[in-house]
C-alpha cells in the first residue's frame, strides 16, 4: 500500500520583496531624477546671477590713415621730484611794551574821514562864496611834448596823410650814391611835426639832412588816447634810390 506525502509547496526566493520592488524602483528613479534636475537648475541660476552684464560698444570704423591718430609716445616722462615744503614757524603774539606818556596816542584825537581829507586837500570852491574873489584858477593850457625815448600809450597811432618827398642831393646823385634814412618825428595833437631827427643814418650826411628837412612838411592824423589827440613820436623810412629818378 502506497504512502501519501502531506508536504505543502513554498515559492522560491523572498516573495514579500518581489511584491514591493516595482514601487521601490519607481520611487528611486524619481528621486534620482529630482536630484539631477535640482543640480542643473542650481548651476543655471548661479550662472545667471553671477554673470556680468555684457557691454556692447559700437565698433570703430577706420577708413583712412588719419583716423588712426598719432602714435603713442615712447619718451619716458621724467620722474617727479618731490619738493619739501619749508617749515614756517607760527607767528608769535608780541607782548605789549610800555611807552612814555608823551609817546602814547591821545584817545581824544579825532581821525579825519575820507570826505574831510578830500575837503582839506581840495576845498569846495563852488560853496565858498566868501572867498571866491580871492581864488584865481590859472591852469596853463600847454601841450605836453614827450621826449624821444619816452613811451606814450595810445589807442590809435598817428597816421601819415601826406609825405613830403625830399629832393635828391645833386652831388650824391651824380656820384651814384643810394641809401635809406630812418626819421623819428614828433607829431603834436594837430598833426604837425614839431621835431625831427635821424633815428638811423644812411651813412651820407647829405641824404640825412634833406630827409630831416622834409619831415617837417609831412602831415599826420594825430594819435588818440581817451578820445583826445595826444603828441607822440613816429618813425618812418625815406629811401633814396636812383631807379626812381629815371637814371
Amino acid at each position: 500500500m502506497a504512502k501519501s506525502s502531506s508536504q505543502s509547496f513554498v515559492p522560491y526566493g523572498a516573495f514579500e520583496l518581489k511584491l514591493t520592488y516595482q514601487r521601490n524602483m519607481l520611487m528611486g528613479t524619481l528621486f534620482a531624477a529630482a536630484l539631477v534636475f535640482i543640480a542643473i537648475s542650481g548651476a543655471y541660476l548661479y550662472k545667471v546671477i553671477t554673470e556680468e552684464e555684457a557691454i556692447y560698444m559700437q565698433p570703430t570704423v577706420i577708413k583712412t590713415i588719419a583716423d588712426l591718430g598719432p602714435p603713442p609716445t615712447v619718451a619716458k616722462k621724467p620722474p617727479r621730484i618731490e619738493i619739501a615744503q619749508p617749515k614756517m614757524a607760527a607767528p608769535k603774539v608780541g607782548i605789549p611794551k610800555p611807552v612814555a606818556d608823551d609817546e602814547a596816542v591821545d584817545p581824544d584825537v579825532t581821525i579825519a574821514s575820507r570826505e574831510e581829507l578830500a575837503e582839506i586837500m581840495a576845498p569846495d570852491v563852488a560853496n565858498n562864496d566868501a572867498d571866491q574873489s580871492n581864488i584865481v584858477v590859472d591852469i596853463p593850457d600847454e601841450e605836453y611834448l614827450p621826449t624821444a625815448d619816452e613811451f606814450v600809450p595810445v589807442e590809435i597811432q598817428a597816421e601819415m596823410i601826406y609825405e613830403e618827398k625830399p629832393e635828391y642831393p645833386r652831388l650824391a646823385k651824380q656820384a651814384g650814391m643810394e641809401g635809406v634814412v630812418w626819421i623819428k618825428a614828433l607829431v603834436d595833437k594837430n598833426g604837425e611835426v614839431k621835431k625831427a631827427q635821424v633815428a638811423k643814418s644812411s651813412g651820407l650826411s647829405a641824404l640825412d639832412e634833406v630827409a630831416t628837412n622834409a619831415a617837417y612838411k609831412c602831415k599826420y592824423k594825430p594819435a588818440i588816447q581817451n578820445n583826445r589827440p595826444v603828441a607822440v613820436w613816429v618813425t618812418y623810412s625815406v629811401e633814396f634810390t636812383l631807379r626812381e629818378t629815371g637814371r
